[in-house]
């Protein structure tokens, strides 16, 4: 509205490019009876500034917003740019409802400005994020394949600030959207998806609380929106399925002997798939535009310059990232099952067993001999980000799931039956009824292929943290002999204690999923401990192994439990001559023998955890101790063991701390694990310990009549009795 001749003017002094005078005819030109080209003109120019702007935000060392100052962008925000850009949706809407086409590059400039906007100027994507219109529109507009990238790079920028989750089901006609997508727009999409179908973190470490967590349930007993957002997928027919294809779909081979230095080269600077995907979209176009020409116009095409071959590999990998992660996030959800017989019915396992090799685990980068976190957002180079989100959705398929023998081959599965047969027990159920069709081909099945890869690998490799957790997964559940023996047959004991012992590793998360394989690998299994003593052959190499171990209960508890639990079983089995001998010789069995040293974890269990700050990561330092206090009751020790707890009290000068401490968790526990909605069977198969005996023995621990020698109040002195009486209160 402002006069001509007064914003010329302006525009020189405050070096406005002339964006204001753009704006002006831009708006004058956005109704429906004007004439687009037009309008398109100025849009053209104003784009064209903007991207300009854009291009040096992300290459300009990555300079956060608030460290640079885009004026263009500013200056296009602050005369009402991106509302005139929205009326020009609105007009595209408009003329769509009486069949005027609108050409798509005035469609696809829109959604640069407005994309450009957002990466320099803070606050816009949060306003564009706030038209929840806006944004179900945007998704109607990937029908389009000449307007797909751009869109889906603007929706995805919108939905990673959104305050309120986005409904799947909302969105006109998803179903046949995403049918009608081809394999590259669905990989594209799943980036999209990814945002959709996982619950937000709430990014404050209180909100992790197993207290915290239990209270929110009770707030939300319906499903959250993530949750119902992945039913809505899984009802689109054939979503899974092309998921499968994509995850395993197989890529040519890159050739040339500098390709792993050309993809170090370009991981320096690209961080975003979409990026990669506007290159590749464009060298396509110049190929397809170059049909026509002789061959030396082709040669000298810039992009087939700047692209290597090895880009198609770049490219494929970043979006099997986004495919394996929505599978990853399908399979931990409340619909596992009817995910897991869609995922074995289309072989997503021998599928990746066959791309394990070539692209999975190809060979070394000098990017793999850096710890990255274990945070799935850790900045990671797209082939390491693959590789652990491969291991992640391997923990998740295998995790207490009669499918996980899917990840061995035919003549593995025959290896399971054979030591059974050998050591005269039934075959697990879940092994009998896999089916033979649908496992892994080839040599090797894709369990033994990580075992391969995790023993070359540097010590404090964060690889070897999601290794562990793979092939422990393989593990979990009901203890099978069988499964335990086909690994110890492959060295894994002996790789794992040397990791622990003598490598110098310094990783806590990586010990710590040692220590938890350990557990898995050793529980019950005289074979096992009988091949510990054997490595742990000197007293100073059993020492290095303890001194690890206590230096961080919380990681190694699961370890202490194991073996607690399998001496408990060994003294029961005292007419075995093998298991007598590997009693009396293990280092580790007559440690944990000695009733000293079981009071001294249970000390320390109780005393580094309270209901306050238990997580889903430390409640098992009270299920060990529980564990402990259970083979105890057995044998009529508890009294023995409480009264042990109360004299340490009064030695550490804290009398009623640790017990008032102990109470207090364990009314915790009750309140949670006998939650009609938790799944206790976990407990159960882990420990081989009914869980009607777990809650028997809470309950007497628990009791109020102080004169029972196996209640906890009786051993609390009066004045110190309640000393956080309030502590569970609502």
């Amino acid at each position: 509205e402002l006069p001509g001749g007064l914003l010329q003017e302006r525009d020189k002094r405050a070096k406005w490019h002339g964006i204001p005078t753009l704006l002006q005819k831009l708006y004058e030109s956005s109704h429906p009876n004007s004439d687009l080209s037009h309008a398109h003109s100025f849009l053209k120019v104003l784009s064209s500034q903007l991207s300009m702007e854009a291009m040096s935000f992300v290459t300009e060392d990555r300079k956060t917003a608030q460290e640079s100052t885009f004026p263009n962008t500013y200056t296009f925000d602050l005369f009402g740019g991106v509302d005139v850009s929205l009326t020009f949706f609105v007009l595209y809407a408009l003329l769509n409802s009486v069949s005027v086409t609108v050409n798509d590059d005035l469609v696809k400039d829109c959604l640069s400005v407005l994309y450009n906007c957002c990466i320099c100027t803070e606050g816009v994507t949060k306003s564009l994020a706030a038209r929840d219109d806006f944004v179900l529109f945007l998704f109607t507009l990937m029908t389009n394949k000449k307007t797909f990238l751009q869109t889906a790079t603007l929706i995805e920028d919108i939905l990673g600030v959104k305050k309120e989750m986005i409904q799947l089901e909302g969105i006109p006609n998803l179903s046949g959207l995403v049918q009608s997508f081809d394999q590259q727009q669905l990989a594209n999409f799943c980036r999209i998806l990814s945002v959709t179908i996982s619950e937000p973190d709430v990014g404050n470490d209180d909100k992790h609380t197993l207290l915290a967590k239990n209270a929110q349930q009770k707030r939300n007993a319906s499903p959250s929106r993530a949750e119902v957002n992945q039913v809505t997928l899984l009802n689109i027919p054939g979503f899974i399925e092309r998921l499968c294809k994509l995850a395993t779909r197989k890529v040519s081979e890159a050739t040339g002997a500098n390709f792993l230095q050309e993809l170090e080269d370009w991981y320096t600077w690209l961080d975003n798939a979409l990026v990669l995907d506007a290159l590749m979209q464009m060298a396509t176009e110049e190929a397809e535009q170059s049909k026509s020409s002789d061959e030396s116009s082709l040669a000298t095409s810039p992009l087939r310059h700047r692209l290597p071959q090895s880009m198609k590999i770049v490219h494929e990998i970043m979006y099997k990232v986004e495919v394996l992660y929505v599978l990853c996030v399908l399979l931990m959800g409340r619909q596992r099952n009817q995910v897991h017989k869609m995922l074995a019915e289309f072989r997503l396992i021998p599928g990746l067993n066959n791309l394990f090799e070539k692209l999975i685990w190809r060979k070394y980068t000098a990017s793999n001999h850096v710890v990255h976190g274990q945070n799935e957002n850790c900045d990671c180079s797209p082939e390491i980000s693959f590789k652990i989100q491969f291991l992640r959705l391997l923990q998740s398929f295998s995790d207490h799931h009669e499918n996980k023998y899917l990840l061995l081959n035919s003549q593995e599965l025959n290896e399971l039956s054979a030591i059974s047969m050998k050591a005269n027990i039934p075959e697990v159920e879940a092994l009998v009824n896999t089916d033979r069709s649908l496992v892994c081909d080839g040599k090797k099945g894709l369990l033994t292929r990580i075992l391969t890869v995790m023993k070359r690998e540097p010590p404090d490799s964060s690889f070897r943290f999601w290794q562990a957790r793979a092939v422990e997964s393989f593990l979990r559940g009901a203890t099978s002999y069988a499964d335990q023996m086909f690994l110890l047959k492959r060295g894994l004991l002996e790789h794992i204690l040397f990791c622990i012992i003598d490598s110098g590793c310094t990783s806590r998360d990586v010990l710590q999923s040692y220590f938890d394989l350990l557990g898995e690998l050793m529980k019950f299994n005289i074979d096992a401990f009988k091949r510990f003593n054997k490595y742990v052959n000197t007293p100073e190499k059993f020492q290095t192994f303890l001194t690890q171990i206590n230096s961080s209960l919380v990681d190694s508890n699961m370890l202490v439990r194991c073996i607690v639990l399998s001496l408990d079983r060994f003294e029961s089995q005292t007419e075995d001559v093998k298991v007598v001998e590997v009693l009396s010789e293990c280092c580790l069995l007559s440690y944990m023998a000695r009733v000293e040293n079981r009071l001294s974890f249970l000390f320390r269990l109780i005393n580094i955890i309270n209901v306050q700050t238990l997580t889903q990561e430390n409640v098992s330092c009270l299920n060990t101790s529980l564990v402990i206090l259970m083979l105890a009751r057995r044998k009529a020790k508890l009294p023995f063991y409480l009264n042990a707890l109360r004299e340490k009290e009064y030695a550490e000068k804290y009398p009623g701390c640790l017990l008032n401490n102990f109470h207090n968790l364990l009314r915790f526990w009750q309140r949670h694990y006998l939650n009609k909605d938790k799944d206790s069977t976990c407990l159960e198969n882990s420990s081989c310990i009914p869980f009607s005996y777990w809650k028997e023995t809470v309950s007497v621990l628990l009791g109020s009549d102080r004169t029972s020698l196996c209640a906890i109040a009786s051993y609390i002195d009066e004045p110190f009795m309640d000393l956080d009486r309030d502590l569970l209160e609502d």
